[in-house]
């Protein structure tokens, strides 16, 4: 079919200005968005920036490094498949996301408010604790009561403020009906203050002002340090939805189209052009070409597509136009499926319950009965309604979870800052606790325990007009293994032979003509040769009888061979998951000592497989890095994905590798079984704490003093415990 593209002006693919008119008059400029899974540093920023300010019609670019993506204003015809070509010739992977599909999460705003009421909790406690010293110190009768009302003052405004977190919590928990930790915090402060004002009305002797301030910040801290491990988080099902193409070419009257992707129905014909994402599941009705399912599958080769074969939305088509009759769309299709997947298996694990949060379920209701038996007790006692409810006042301040709510997130964040000294970043704050469950480690292969990226082996085994020839052929080709043919000849500073008639045969490879002689690269049997070379490998054809055979291999990560043998030394079983092919799979198990492995797994399977294992009482680390892990990734008890990773692999993990070393896993085991420990002691210095001061407090010998001075005390020793993390032991 011979078709002309429209030259019509449209909306940018993924832009969330005003759409374009039915006339295809643009109404607004265009707002793109790329994800950059490889950008690392203030280098990379500047370049991509440079890049894409230099492309004619972008007005301006701005690269935000923690989200790895790019959001560009631009002039309406200007299109995203434009600015990915220009960021790939300078060495950047790039890809479209969709801005309306992205809702981003409020953990950062979150962090900054509790910081903001963490600051006016300190400084206001730092100055009632002032005034406290001169009516510890002596002051009487007119003084102390000025320095007391000075200090309600203070005290009752902070307080309405940086303790909004706990009470909102407390009273959400109640209206439901239950009880969690917010609730004797939100009921210590309120009875602090209750105690306090009235006696200060009544011009008494002592006044819990610095206790519920104190209180208040130490609480704050750990609810701040426990955000600030949480801000990285996102949601991998909504990132991968942002993966899907917003437009695609539909066929209308012989002549592509492009529409909305939300336009589009079963049984509508659609153009996919070369170097684009297929963006339904279709069948192939025209065309031949070879796509790149890498991101679906795993798959190191591309698969050739010819008519009556079927293709997925989100595979890439890589050398020849394609038409696609689509079978599926919208939330039918197979990427959507997969973030299905996704949003259950973490809908899953987010069920799972914190050391802190079982500890809380026994903790608040023994606090609430421990301070109505001492209240009815008084009472009975000295039938002294004001000194029952200031000894009940005391045993909730001085119970009070200070040291249980810094026990967990002052450990994390100690673990935390070693592991990012180490390369890798902790996502979730409940993931080293679970780190430390693992029995079991499942590893993607191809981009995991391997580069990713093929190299040429045997290229210092071809003559001079060999390499020429080879280099030449690799240009004209987006071939994964042309790419690396090209990397090679560059590395030498090869310049390439002149070449004729180039012409490119999807699924074969590269023909031209030097010199009126035929010359090919491709498949070893379209070129001639006869291999039992089973893996990675091309043919070259110089024309003279003689053709050779490039072999090809994808190297191993730095570490990969000795982060597995760390984790089989700790006693956790290691399980290879791969959908390359059988053989390939099966000679890298050998090099990397892993014996259980599985290969050709779909996204699907490997998710089943995670399934299985959980069933069966297993706690499974998922390592991977592609968006055909993605599924399996949410699934598993606890998971880890490289840097370089794609955007809905990164957001699907609790864990990041920053770097390409594999070695900080096996570290990060043993980091988080003793972080668990420090939490578990942390636990035990809290109730020892318990243990001996709410005798005093129900004693009625627990002054704001002595409440203040417990309170900090265990706090201290808590934090102290938490750093021992950062050491060897």
């Amino acid at each position: 079919m011979t078709s002309a593209v429209t030259n019509t002006p449209v909306a940018c693919p993924g832009c969330v200005a005003m759409p374009t008119q039915d006339t295809g008059t643009p109404v607004a400029d265009a707002r793109l968005m790329l994800s950059l899974p490889t950008i690392h540093c203030q280098n990379c920023i500047a370049s991509v920036e440079k890049t894409l300010a230099a492309h004619p019609g972008v007005h301006s670019a701005r690269v935000n490094l923690t989200l790895k993506r790019a959001l560009i204003d631009a002039a309406p015809e200007v299109t995203a498949a434009e600015l990915i070509r220009r960021l790939e010739v300078t060495g950047f992977e790039a890809y479209e996301l969709d801005p309306a599909a992205i809702n981003e999460t409020a953990t950062r705003t979150a962090a900054r408010d509790l910081l903001m009421r963490l600051a006016v909790a300190g400084f206001a406690s730092m100055n009632v604790m002032l005034l406290s010293v001169a009516v510890w110190s002596g002051a009487t009768d007119t003084t102390r009561d000025l320095f007391h009302w000075i200090s309600a003052a203070i005290t009752l405004p902070a307080i309405a403020f940086s303790a909004q977190p706990f009470f909102r919590n407390a009273w959400s928990a109640l209206r439901a009906g239950r009880l969690n930790m917010d609730v004797p915090i939100s009921l210590a402060i309120l009875l602090a203050l209750v105690t306090s004002l009235w006696e200060t009305w009544l011009s008494g002797h002592h006044a819990y002002f610095d206790a519920a301030l104190t209180l208040t910040f130490f609480l704050l801290a750990g609810r701040w340090l426990d955000a600030r491990a949480r801000s990285a988080a996102r949601s991998a099902a909504e990132e991968l939805t942002a993966l899907e193409v917003p437009r695609a070419w539909r066929i209308e009257n012989a002549t592509p189209v492009e529409v909305s992707v939300a336009a589009l129905q079963v049984g509508d014909h659609i153009l996919v052009h070369p170097g684009a994402r297929a963006p339904v599941d279709g069948i192939v009705t025209e065309g031949r070409s070879e796509v790149d399912r890498s991101m679906l599958t795993g798959e190191t080769l591309p698969e050739v597509r010819r008519s009556g074969d079927a293709m997925s939305a989100g595979e890439v088509n890589l050398t020849g136009p394609l038409t696609l009759r689509a079978t599926a769309v919208g939330q039918d299709t197979s990427l959507q499926r997969m973030a299905a997947l996704v949003a259950i298996a973490e809908s899953g694990r987010s069920r799972y319950t914190s050391l802190a949060d079982r500890a809380a379920k026994l903790y608040a209701p023994g606090v609430h009965i421990l301070s109505a038996l001492a209240f009815l007790g008084w009472l009975i006692w000295s039938g002294d309604m004001r000194v029952s409810l200031n000894i009940a006042a005391a045993v909730l301040i001085i119970t009070c979870p200070c040291a249980l709510g810094l026990a967990v997130p002052a450990v994390t964040t100690a673990a935390s800052g070693r592991l990012f000294g180490r390369g890798l970043l902790i996502k979730n704050a409940t993931a080293l606790e679970r780190l430390a469950e693992v029995d079991t480690v499942v590893f993607d292969k191809t981009g995991t325990l391997t580069t990713g990226h093929p190299s040429l082996t045997n290229w210092s085994a071809l003559n001079a007009s060999q390499q020429r020839l080879a280099y030449a052929l690799a240009k004209a080709s987006a071939h994964p293994l042309s790419r690396a043919i090209a990397e090679a000849a560059q590395a030498d500073g090869i310049e390439p032979t002149p070449l004729d008639e180039v012409i490119e045969r999807p699924g074969y490879g590269t023909m031209a003509t030097v010199e009126r002689t035929n010359v090919r690269l491709g498949r070893p049997e379209w070129v001639g040769i006869e291999t039992d070379h089973d893996g990675l490998c091309a043919g070259l054809d110089s024309g003279t009888g003689n053709a050779v055979v490039l072999r090809f291999e994808d190297k191993h990560r730095p570490g990969a061979v000795e982060t597995v043998s760390g984790l089989q030394d700790l006693g956790i079983d290691v399980i290879l998951l791969s959908g390359d092919r059988t053989s390939a799979v099966d000679r890298f198990a050998q090099t990397v000592r892993i014996a259980d492995w599985h290969a050709e797994m779909l996204p699907e399977e490997k998710a089943r497989f995670l399934q299985r294992l959980k069933s069966d009482g297993r706690r499974v680390l998922m390592v991977g890095d592609g968006l055909n892990d993605t599924a399996a990734l949410a699934a598993a008890h606890v998971s880890i994905s490289p840097a370089q990773a794609l955007d809905a692999a990164r957001a699907a993990s609790d864990m990041v590798l920053l770097g390409r070393d594999l070695s900080p896993i096996s570290e990060a085991v043993s980091v988080a079984r003793m972080a668990t420990r420090r939490i578990r002691e942390n636990f035990r210095i809290a109730t020892l704490y318990n243990i001996v001061a709410v005798p005093l407090a129900v004693a009625g010998l627990a002054t704001p003093l002595i409440a203040a001075l417990a309170m900090s005390t265990s706090s201290i020793s808590v934090s102290l415990n938490a750093l021992r993390v950062r050491g060897r032991g």
